[in-house]
């Protein structure tokens, strides 16, 4: 299946059989070979045959195809049946070969790491915002206090209560000024009370936005080595980030590679430039490449 979908090498079968029923019977006959491909192999390999390779082999081949049957009919056993059974297994024998084998297989590791890590991007700012509106109820000083995500649903863990606030430990979370400062803040905090549920449910909910953190952590290191061993030149350019999401919105390495520079530098505002033709106002300038750094500094 390879050797027929790729064309770049004869098979073993192929040449043992010109050997054993051409070659050593030193038959003179012209070769008729429908692959122009596999034709090339064959005359390069074997100087010696009569390759022929044009419409009228073409043509003949359309024939034996049409009356298939009836000429197998006298020296083998062959139905409609069976011989639709045996198209549909080669079919199927080569469509997996090129899904299997395909180019753009590493292209789709790329798609799917940054359609992720957007996702997640999202939901932890989600998750992080509700944690600070639910927690705010009883701490409500500490959202102006701490602004990291991650630092914030620490210390939820941490402390638990705000009472707890004096005699805990922070130094590994926070510096000395800041986890001071917050400890004075904790003295006179005008939050209300909770319960232990309600802590519980808390603390949950910050513990998955430290998981889903750490998990994005790794998928963007994930995604950066990628990046480096498929685009490298793109990576170095644009920066793994904007270069994956370039070739997201493109669908391959490939085609992206042969977008003229104008439809790169519009990738990702197409919404925005129908809209700008539709009602005849200025049109963008860039799309999803004016996050690249030298894009955004020039």
């Amino acid at each position: 299946a390879k050797c027929l979908a790729d064309g770049e090498k004869l098979h073993k079968s192929l040449s043992k059989m010109i050997k054993k029923h051409v070659i050593k019977k030193q038959l003179s006959d012209s070769i008729g070979v429908i692959d122009a491909k596999i034709g090339g192999l064959l005359h390069s390999k074997y100087d010696q045959l009569n390759i022929v390779s044009d419409s009228s082999v073409l043509e003949c081949h359309r024939g034996l195809r049409e009356h298939f049957l009836e000429l197998l009919a006298e020296i083998a056993d062959l139905s409609s049946a069976k011989s639709d059974a045996m198209n549909l297994g080669l079919s199927h024998v080569l469509s997996r070969h090129k899904i299997q084998f395909s180019a753009e297989k590493v292209d789709t590791m790329i798609i799917q790491a940054i359609a992720l890590l957007d996702e997640l991007d999202k939901e932890i700012n989600i998750y992080a915002m509700r944690v600070k509106e639910w927690y705010g109820w009883h701490f409500p000083e500490m959202t102006k206090h701490i602004i990291d995500n991650k630092q914030y649903c620490r210390v939820i863990n941490a402390i638990g209560m705000r009472q707890n606030c004096q005699r805990t430990d922070l130094s590994d979370i926070l510096e000395e000024d800041s986890e001071i400062e917050l400890k004075n803040i904790a003295k006179i905090s005008m939050g209300s009370d909770i319960t232990a549920s309600d802590l519980d449910n808390i603390q949950s909910l910050s513990t998955q936005v430290l998981e889903l953190s750490e998990y994005r952590d790794e998928l963007y290191d994930y995604l950066r080595k990628r990046m480096v061993a498929i685009a490298p030149n793109l990576t170095f350019m644009v920066g793994e980030l904007v270069g994956a999401r370039l070739l997201s919105h493109a669908g391959s390495l490939i085609s992206l590679a042969k977008y003229p520079a104008s439809t790169v530098q519009i990738l990702g505002a197409e919404k925005a430039l129908f809209r700008a033709l539709k009602t005849k106002s200025d049109t963008p300038k860039y799309g999803l490449i004016y996050h690249a750094s030298f894009v955004n500094a020039a």
